[in-house]
């Protein structure tokens, strides 16, 4: 009888692929793309929230700083690829300006994540103050509120925070009206005439 071949040794992990990003889910993206960075290179998430700047990894801190910066602008490069590679084809042009992981996370959220998650995200820093007795006005909380929406609200928020009425308006009927803005922007072309219609209505608004 001849010898049985050696079985080779099975992975417990599973490879696994860079989670794609999808338009209004931009939270589980994020989670999935921590967890895949951590897997890979734990490291990278240095480079993504703190910037290009040399690595804290200890095992490199006697290192000298010109292998410090030239192992950091390799890290960067690697989590700037990975980046890149989570974004659809169709949207690549809209980042091609982004120049390390930092700004490109940045730019990613700014991009994918909708009215929806950041009202909820800030609904819950609401209900935490008030836990904790802290008041916040209306006025406050809303102004917070459109300063923390992504960039692709600057327009629309400025132009509500230059309305008068914002001590007067219900956190959630600013959020509603946002909606009408934001359901009927993605109904129609002209998104000039839906801006100025959005800031007509007149019920229980600033607008």
């Amino acid at each position: 009888m001849s010898e049985a071949e050696p079985i080779p040794p099975t992975s417990s992990v599973t490879a696994l692929r860079i989670p794609m990003i999808k338009k209004g889910e931009y939270d589980l993206w994020s989670m999935k793309m921590r967890q895949y960075i951590a897997i890979t290179d734990h490291i990278l998430w240095d480079i993504i929230t703190n910037g290009d700047q040399a690595t804290t990894d200890p095992a490199s801190s006697s290192a000298p700083k010109t292998s410090l910066a030239a192992n950091a602008r390799r890290n960067n490069e690697k989590a700037l690829n990975i980046l890149l590679s989570a974004i659809p084809d169709r949207h690549l042009l809209s980042f091609h300006d982004a120049t390390n992981a930092k700004t490109l996370w940045t730019a990613i959220k700014a991009r994918f994540e909708e009215l929806d998650s950041a009202y909820e995200r800030f609904q819950h820093i609401l209900s935490m103050l008030e836990l904790y007795d802290a008041k916040v006005s209306l006025e406050d909380a809303n102004l917070k509120f459109l300063r923390s929406l992504p960039s692709v609200w600057h327009v629309v928020a400025t132009m509500i925070r230059g309305q008068p009425g914002l001590d007067e308006l219900e956190f959630d009927d600013l959020y509603n009206n946002l909606k009408v803005y934001e359901h009927e922007l993605k109904g129609v072309s002209n998104s000039k005439s839906t801006k100025y219609r959005f800031l007509s209505l007149k019920s229980k608004a600033v607008l």
